[in-house]
């Protein structure tokens, strides 16, 4: 293990340096603060671990994370999350988190990034516009044998204000006017053999199957684009995503199609679950032949 930590470490040092100017760089407009991009990889975050100007949240269960984490990490399983997601509650939570306005947070997960996507958006709903999702897994970076710690991390409390961003939510109002509307588009992140059971009419399948990469929770952007235009998605259309449940796969593609360079894009949370308990039309594929099951 020993061995591993430092052929790990000499793997990353060089990147560091590099990463270490561009940090200073980008801090210039915003002292003591990062911008942090859309991901964030894991040379960055060390960084900026080190030089304690970072909040790392842990969205695992409680008891994962405290049998290890990322240094300084805090916890929030997205369950508490979820228990009331209230924009209110929201910025109480990131107060008790210690997160002020500006602050740069990194959120992680061991779900493949749906779960820390999820996380991730509901901060900038609320006004925290500093988030970014980390590039890998805990598994992932435990498995490069980077630093780790299993001791419980508390911040003193903050002050956060609240500045709802409405252009990046759609309820099941605004997702029905969306279906007759031209360049208003619906993208269902379900598996496939999911979405051809049923799903909203005038929906697009994107599987978040096909949003990750070996090592990454999302593609490299260049490929991503490529993907979704291939898929007849303009990058000028507003694209709406949701998924089966609370928008755990959506929010992954919520942040897939925003690195890929779509602007204009908003998540319904509530998804396909709310929107069959309300009674709303639904599609489904009654013929479909076994090459409709691929997405590619």
């Amino acid at each position: 293990m020993r061995g591993l930590k430092k052929a790990a470490k000499a793997k990353v040092k060089p990147k560091i340096k590099a990463r270490a100017v561009k940090v200073a760089k980008k801090a210039k407009g915003a002292p003591g603060f990062v911008r942090l991009p859309i991901v964030c990889d894991a040379d960055l975050l060390r960084t900026l671990v080190r030089k304690k100007s970072v909040r790392v949240v842990d969205v695992r269960r409680a008891e994962d994370y405290k049998a290890g984490h990322i240094p300084t990490a805090v916890s929030l399983p997205l369950a508490r999350l979820l228990e009331n997601d209230s924009p209110e509650r929201v910025v109480q939570i990131l107060e008790e988190l210690g997160i002020t306005e500006k602050m740069p947070v990194v959120v992680y997960d061991d779900t493949f990034g749906a779960l820390a996507a999820r996380v991730a958006w509901t901060f900038q709903y609320v006004g925290h516009t500093n988030t970014a999702l980390l590039e890998m897994t805990f598994s992932q970076w435990k498995g490069l044998g980077l630093e780790v710690e299993a001791k419980e991390n508390t911040f003193k409390r903050a002050k956060h204000p609240l500045s709802v961003n409405k252009e990046m939510y759609a309820d099941a109002p605004y997702v029905e006017a969306a279906q007759s509307q031209q360049g208003k588009l619906l993208v269902d992140s379900r598996e496939r053999l999911n979405f051809l059971t049923e799903h909203i009419p005038t929906a697009r399948n994107i599987p978040y199957t096909m949003l990750g990469s070996n090592g990454s929770i999302l593609r490299k952007a260049d490929e991503l684009k490529r993907m979704i235009e291939n898929r007849g998605i303009p990058q000028d259309s507003e694209i709406i995503t949701y998924c089966g449940s609370v928008g755990t796969l959506s929010g992954l593609a919520y942040y897939a199609l925003k690195l890929a360079g779509y602007n204009n894009v908003k998540l319904y949370p509530k998804s396909f679950k709310e929107w069959k308990s309300l009674g709303k039309p639904k599609d489904e594929f009654k013929e479909a032949n076994y090459w409709d099951l691929s997405a590619e």
